[in-house]
């Protein structure tokens, strides 16, 4: 019987804005076997991408919610967590307000949800400044 990854993408909103004007549309959940590519998407509309950081974080069945990374939406720069520096990779295209996250080499731990969240930039630099004092 050959091995299948079923994925599930889901998108979850943290914000303390509006949450009618706030909409992230999800990719369809996909089938891919061991060692293909998935590219799952997160189209943003109701705020402006640049302004925020954009995460990616994944669920296992059973399991509690890990950190895969963010994204510094407009300037296309990622950071990862340790676990997912090598087949794990953001992308964005700020014209269509869509991030993007990519999994290579897939294997069966890789079958889990993925959230896409944003975080305010201007509360991030903020919280920073106050741990550095």
């Amino acid at each position: 019987m050959e091995n299948t990854i079923i994925w599930s993408l889901l998108f979850f909103v943290v914000t303390i804005h509006v949450w009618s004007e706030i909409k992230h549309d999800q990719s369809p959940s996909e089938v891919k076997r061991p060692g293909e590519t998935v590219k799952m998407s997160c189209i943003i509309s109701g705020y402006s991408m640049t302004s925020y950081y954009i995460h990616w974080i994944q669920q296992r069945p059973g399991e509690a919610l890990e950190w895969i990374g963010r994204m510094d939406a407009g300037s296309n720069s990622a950071s990862y967590g340790s676990s997912f520096q090598s087949r794990f990779i953001m992308t964005e295209d700020d014209p269509s307000s869509t991030q993007y996250l990519e999994v290579q080499s897939l294997t069966a731990a890789d079958s889990a949800v993925y959230f896409c969240a944003r975080e305010d930039t201007v509360t991030e630099e903020l919280h920073k400044n106050l741990h550095r004092q």
